[in-house]
């Protein structure tokens, strides 16, 4: 489990990041423009057109609860469980789906709209992927005996 436990945490870490960075999706708006932006520039782009609460909250819960945990994740596996890294990790835990249902939600407005087309993009499987591999992680820390 030690060397499953070494392969995956620094996996979730790299998808992470290529999640953030990658296209989430392409959107086809009335046949003529397509968009493909990353979740950074989706941050961005919401900072930038007057949205910074809602900026705020997709990045706080799409990139920083998303590296803590994978921070945790990592910390609490080379500490061998100590409670407190436990502790953070079942905090952080708790939300841990909320990122992925807000790119989901994003990806449903664009369908639903009339206008827009969308595609999900390997960004999305890559911030997929870092989400299940975080979760994995954690839960066979948790399974772990002391």
């Amino acid at each position: 489990m030690w060397v499953f436990l070494g392969i995956l945490i620094p996996c979730a870490a790299f998808c992470f990041a290529l999640g953030l960075t990658l296209p989430l999706l392409s959107m086809e708006r009335l046949y003529l423009f397509q968009d493909t932006p990353s979740l950074l520039e989706v941050i961005w782009g919401l900072y930038a057109e007057g949205e910074q609460v809602i900026a705020g909250f997709v990045l706080l819960f799409s990139v920083i609860l998303p590296a803590g945990k994978i921070l945790a994740t990592g910390v609490a596996a080379y500490n061998g469980r100590s409670k407190g890294w436990l502790t953070v990790l079942s905090s952080l835990s708790k939300w841990s789906m909320m990122d992925v249902m807000l790119v989901a939600l994003v990806i449903f407005a664009a369908k639903t709209t009339g206008l827009a087309s969308a595609q999900v993009l390997p960004g999305l499987w890559f911030y997929a992927a870092a989400t299940l591999s975080t979760a994995i992680a954690a839960f066979l820390i948790g399974r772990r005996p002391r």
